[in-house]
């Protein structure tokens, strides 16, 4: 027993050393400039762009949802005119850049793993490698640039979208106006709120970048371990993205 979880703390160790050796490498290709225009833009319109629809629905009925709850509850207690704050400021320092986190490690995380995976299994890589090509500048880092450019971009969309569906919630009770919504949220929401959000989404961005490049390039064993990398993949970026959010909302708001 000691010896197997010796061997596995080890084994876990040396991946972890793999990793940021990785993640060095496509950090240096970023800062060197050994990118091409042309891919980055690719990835920004397959990685970000096509991501807009599933954020867009994603987030409109979370905020209905969440408003439903928060209209109820602060009518509850005679203060309707708090509801554009309380949902603003839920909106921009967690709900947004959590949900579009996860639905980026869903989406995002899974295409790139998947699309580096099965280039891998078809041997497209060593091919590229042949032709004097740097698989991880060609493949990794320009989908990295793309999603960590489209990350605060979508959540920030996202924001926007989560208050049209809170005010549609609280303009349909009645009991909250268009005035009083977005003036509660003027006076509640300050710009450090704003920034807390931006910052979770770039920390989100990396990750989900960074893993999903990576366990792409382990796959070995063929079209199998292409899906079992890629559900590795998704459940470590939730995971984390759990993890980091709670820890980054301490270090701010603590």
């Amino acid at each position: 027993m000691i010896s197997y979880v010796g061997q596995h703390i080890f084994h876990k160790a040396h991946a972890f050393g793999e990793f940021m050796y990785f993640s060095y490498d496509i950090f240096k290709a970023i800062v060197w400039g050994k990118l091409r225009f042309k891919n980055i833009v690719h990835q920004m319109v397959c990685l970000g762009i096509e991501s807009l629809p599933v954020v867009s629905i994603t987030i409109l009925f979370s905020g209905m949802a969440f408003g439903i709850q928060i209209v109820k509850e602060l009518l509850r207690f005679g203060a309707p005119d708090l509801v554009g704050g309380v949902m603003a400021l839920a909106l921009w320092r967690e709900l947004s850049p959590l949900l579009t986190g996860i639905v980026l490690a869903g989406r995002v995380g899974a295409f790139i793993t998947a699309e580096i995976g099965a280039m891998k299994v078809n041997e497209q890589i060593d091919a590229l490698m042949v032709m004097g090509q740097d698989p991880i500048a060609y493949l990794a880092a320009p989908r990295l640039v793309a999603i960590l450019f489209f990350g605060p971009l979508l959540v920030g969309f996202a924001d926007i979208i989560g208050v049209i569906g809170g005010l549609l919630v609280a303009l349909s009770s009645n009991a909250v106006s268009y005035t009083s919504f977005f003036t509660s949220a003027n006076v509640m929401l300050g710009s450090f709120d704003i920034i807390s959000g931006l910052i979770k989404a770039i920390v989100f961005s990396i990750i989900i970048g960074l893993n999903a490049t990576y366990l792409g390039f382990c796959v070995k064993d063929g079209s199998h371990d292409v899906g079992a990398k890629t559900t590795i993949g998704v459940v470590r970026n939730i995971t984390l993205i759990f993890i980091l959010n709670y820890i980054i909302s301490a270090i701010l708001f603590g």
